[in-house]
């Protein structure tokens, strides 16, 4: 044992965990989260108050929220996982009879004092149930079909409820989120080839289906696949949103507009600039260069979780941290992708940048997972 070691087994077993944190994963995520505060006040016009002092606020309480869920035992997260599954579950069902509508869907509960997005909830309470489930389970039998059925069961569940609401891009990230929480737990590749092809060939049956007796979704639908083809065949209806969404990206240059100089943002072009559209404001004011960096620090965000994942030995806070960690990317793979045209607008935000109470305090809830994984990860005495 070296010398800075045994002073840190010698010091308070609570200043211990504080020391054993991993502090280069809160300077990352404090980092992120400067760029979103930065990106409200442009979008705002300057205005401190109106979305970016809220955001501080709820940032701060996230650390706090996950420095304390990170100073619980590893093991105790991993008796919760079960009543954490089930209690999002009941409020999945809540939202059905109490929840709010906004902007033509029903997914939030009135808490009086912030709305809160059960879904977000879910999306770590299924990576933690998944853990759980794996840790339990022995390895030789992780491939089995009976074994392999459990965790889709319980992944389908509530993104059934979630489709109902309905949030497309929530009740996406919940379906590839469990699939790389199973995947990482070593289920074979055989399963995932075999929902590649059968989606693949369900996606080749229904542009079949286009215009025969059998058509099997509706004209509007296939409208919309239209549109996000190419925008341009609706440009003032359906592809408003993602052509003025190009125009900010290609206006932005290598260096951008500079600071609040943003004119399709400035001039009210972009719908939702301050949630699922700030990435376009940030391309546009900062050009390549600023969107690039923000992309480097998500990277590396995912890069220390994967470290911390390899070098745990505890198999359930193992899967916690790369559940979360593909949690994130999820999140901003599909923004960014949707902001680009890759993908259809499915209205999911930027992670820690865009503005939204609930999908912060619950992601840096999730990475308080991944601090109790990483200060209470078995170690060599």
């Amino acid at each position: 044992m070296s010398y800075l070691e045994y002073k840190v087994q010698t010091v308070p077993s609570g200043m211990r965990k504080i020391l054993h944190a991993n502090w280069a994963l809160v300077l990352l995520l404090a980092a992120v989260s400067s760029v979103g505060f930065l990106m409200l006040v442009s979008v705002a016009g300057g205005d401190l108050s109106r979305w970016a002092e809220p955001q501080m606020k709820r940032f701060a309480l996230g650390m706090v929220i996950m420095m304390a869920i990170g100073m619980a035992p590893i093991w105790f997260w991993r008796s919760m996982a079960v009543p954490a599954y089930l209690g999002g579950l009941v409020l999945l069902l809540a939202v059905e009879f109490f929840g709010e509508v906004g902007m033509g869907a029903q997914r939030w509960i009135d808490l009086k004092f912030m709305r809160l997005q059960p879904s977000e909830l879910m999306k770590i309470a299924l990576v933690m149930v998944l853990a759980a489930y794996y840790d339990w389970l022995s390895l030789e039998r992780v491939s089995r079909p009976f074994w392999v059925i459990v965790p889709v069961i319980l992944t389908l569940i509530p993104t059934a409820l979630v489709l109902k609401q309905p949030d497309l891009g929530t009740a996406i990230l919940l379906v590839a989120g469990g699939g790389i929480v199973m995947f990482c737990a070593g289920v074979s590749w055989w399963y995932f080839i075999a929902v590649i092809v059968g989606a693949g060939a369900l996606v080749y049956t229904v542009f079949a289906s286009r215009g025969t007796d059998w058509q099997l979704i509706k004209d509007y639908q296939f409208r919309r696949i239209d549109t996000f083809l190419d925008p341009s065949t609706d440009p003032l209806g359906a592809g408003y949103h993602i052509t003025q969404s190009k125009i900010a990206l290609g206006s932005g240059g290598w260096t951008g507009k500079g600071f609040m100089q943003g004119t399709q943002s400035r001039l009210n072009f972009l719908p939702e600039k301050h949630t699922d559209f700030i990435f376009t404001t940030l391309a546009e004011e900062f050009g390549f260069i600023g969107g690039f960096s923000l992309l480097v620090l998500y990277g590396l965000i995912i890069f220390f979780c994967v470290i911390s994942a390899v070098q745990n030995k505890d198999r359930f806070g193992s899967l916690v941290t790369l559940g979360v960690a593909a949690t994130l990317f999820l999140f901003f793979a599909v923004n960014m992708s949707m902001v680009m045209g890759l993908a259809p607008v499915v209205g999911v935000p930027l992670p820690l940048v865009s503005y939204g109470g609930s999908a912060m305090l619950v992601l840096l809830a999730a990475f308080g997972l991944v601090q109790s994984a990483h200060i209470h990860r078995p170690r060599n005495r």
